[in-house]
């Protein structure tokens, strides 16, 4: 799978007040809705890019106050960017499109799929906390109990972004502009203001565990075996909790699409062709 045969082209509009940045692959007869991880940006699709675009109109996107899109503090929490991420479709005119969140659009997403049923046709997630209790490594947990952020506010933002892609490994070499690009995308403070995302899960997280049973909305979860930030219970606490969920533990870390591409696109893209024959959940259309 080339990482180069299909290229990413970041635009960006203007959404809700803020500048969001995309890239769309061309148009197709489905839509898929692909929210970036973080600390990394919307090229961290870059070496599956190929694979979902043979498949569906692809919209990736930096979520707001991630990659390199405009925030708002009051977007940093997984409700409110569940809002946000229905408005984002809405922005794009996908009615009903498949989507995609991995790490902290997992929350995210799930949160939409509670408040809004059979807006989604499936969803993918994973490698994002969800358990409550907090089930999370470092440096993660230390960042979501610190008293206050003034202590980070005196670091250098890249050294933080640095030390997380330390950790991808596989056959997959991070291309420099790419690194380069999540670099740029938390300089200055928005590395320490989208800490306040991770910040909000010990009060939304068990809001989020009591409004799993309840999501029609067929969900793939696939997480890392190797993941020691958030780890494979994660998406055990969501497989046992969603009625109508699959679950892949797969060998890689936490950067599970960039550390074992193949087969983390080839599970996106099976479910996507799964959906199209799937009978109906009841309450999902």
């Amino acid at each position: 799978m080339s990482q180069l045969s299909a290229p990413i082209h970041p635009q960006v509009r203007t959404i809700d007040g803020l500048s969001i940045r995309y890239a769309e692959s061309a148009p197709s007869h489905e839509d898929a809705l692909v929210l970036s991880p973080w600390p990394e940006s919307l090229f961290c699709f870059a070496p599956i890019w190929a694979a979902f675009a043979e498949e569906l109109h692809v919209v990736a996107v930096d979520l707001p106050g991630f990659g390199h899109s405009e925030g708002r503090r009051d977007l940093f929490s997984p409700q409110a960017m569940g809002e946000f991420v229905v408005r984002l479709a809405d922005a794009f005119g996908l009615d009903q499109p498949h989507a995609v969140g991995p790490d902290v659009g997992t929350p995210a997403l799930l949160f939409a799929a509670a408040d809004r049923p059979g807006r989604f046709q499936s969803l993918v997630v994973g490698t994002g906390a969800t358990s409550y209790p907090l089930e999370v490594g470092e440096p993660l947990l230390g960042w979501i109990g610190a008293s206050d952020l003034e202590n980070y506010r005196r670091e250098d933002p890249r050294r933080f972004v640095a030390a997380a892609l330390s950790s991808i490994s596989g056959s997959y070499q991070l291309p420099d502009r790419i690194r380069d690009d999540y670099l740029s995308s938390y300089d200055g403070e928005r590395f320490v203001e989208s800490m306040r995302y991770v910040r909000s899960y010990p009060a939304e997280l068990p809001i989020l565990r009591d409004l799993l049973p309840s999501i029609r909305t067929p969900v793939r979860i696939i997480a890392g075996a190797k993941d020691t930030v958030i780890p494979p219970s994660n998406a055990e606490f969501l497989h046992a909790r969603l009625p109508h969920s699959t679950l892949h533990i797969i060998d890689a870390g936490h950067f599970a699409w960039e550390d074992s591409p193949t087969e983390y696109g080839r599970l996106v893209t099976s479910w996507w062709e799964t959906a199209r024959s799937r009978v109906p959940v009841p309450g999902s259309q």
